[in-house]
């Protein structure tokens, strides 16, 4: 039940195909994302966001952020512990792990922190100047340059 048709998408738009294959990813049911590690996404403002992600165990060193083909990429891997230890029980995992974030356009991170366990990432959305929407003031009748002519069209 969860299969949707986006040719009839396809068919009436042009240039809106990356909206139509994400939503056809996310909406897979092959797809699944797995829950480790734990994370949060916030709304810091009208056009701020932050991503935490519990890394305890991780170092910074261990750990990598990295924007490639719209999509915000954290992975993680290990080093290996060269000291034996005996546990009792162990339920910190320290496994490596890749998480992926599909991001909108026009968003930018703007800078990753490593701080108690947790792994924050703020990004920033950032419309540019001809997307924005702007007011057009409107001339009076007596400001009117009637000095321009219409073009018309010669074959």
């Amino acid at each position: 039940m969860r299969t949707f048709d986006f040719s009839p998408l396809y068919r009436a738009t042009v240039g809106f195909d990356r909206i139509a294959d994400m939503m056809d990813r996310v909406l897979s049911a092959d797809v699944a994302q797995p829950a480790y590690p734990p994370y949060n996404i916030e709304k810091l403002g009208e056009n701020a966001y932050r991503i935490s992600i519990a890394v305890a165990g991780f170092s910074a060193d261990d750990l990598s952020v990295e924007v490639r083909d719209g999509a915000l990429i954290v992975a993680a891997t290990k080093a290996s512990d060269e000291t034996e230890r005996s546990y009792l029980h162990r339920g910190i995992a320290t496994r490596a792990f890749e998480r992926r974030f599909a991001l909108a356009d026009h968003m930018r991170v703007t800078g990753a922190a490593h701080a108690d366990g947790m792994l924050h990432i703020d990004l920033l959305r950032e419309v540019p100047e001809a997307l924005k929407p702007r007011r057009i003031e409107i001339a009076g009748s007596a400001t009117l340059d009637r000095t321009i002519e219409p073009k018309t069209l010669d074959a």
